[in-house]
């Protein structure tokens, strides 16, 4: 991702106002690894800037992801997650705590059938997404039922 400093170019050259909001929303996602929703921006930003609305995070995150600067994620965590990261890659998702992390590398790739249901459909990007327990939460008991024992769908 580009630095605050880049961010707020690309805000200008793209006709949008840069207001001291914004350049706290770009400090806070600029680099960021952890995939943070807007509400965990809204609190980072908000320590600084009490007067910030989340509404202005919202829409300062969705005007980065329309240009290009951010991916909109669904990853089933309950809230977009949004990635500073553009470079092809897939993920890890914890299903107790929600953490996010890259997985970078080769997948083998997966072929869509011609004909029948996928007939006319084109792939224009493809995702990987793996369901799991990350490090931390598997060192302590799980308060999720999905992980006693019961079947469970998977979303």
């Amino acid at each position: 991702m580009k630095s605050a400093d880049q961010l707020t170019e690309q805000f200008r050259a793209n006709g949008l106002k840069v207001t001291p909001q914004r350049l706290s929303i770009f400090r806070a996602v600029s680099g960021s690894a952890a995939h943070p929703t807007a509400e965990s921006v809204y609190a980072a930003v908000s320590a600084e800037m009490p007067t910030i609305s989340l509404r202005t995070v919202y829409q300062t995150l969705n005007d980065l992801a329309a240009m290009g600067e951010l991916q909109a994620l669904d990853v089933g965590t309950g809230s977009t997650r949004f990635d500073p990261n553009l470079e092809p890659h897939h993920h890890l998702v914890c299903t107790d705590c929600g953490r996010i992390v890259d997985v970078h590398g080769e997948l083998p790739s997966v072929a869509v059938p011609s004909g029948g249901e996928a007939d006319g459909f084109e792939v224009t990007a493809t995702e990987i997404v793996f369901r799991g327990r990350c490090g931390t939460c598997r060192s302590t008991p799980s308060k999720s039922p999905q992980h006693q024992g019961g079947a469970h769908a998977h979303g």
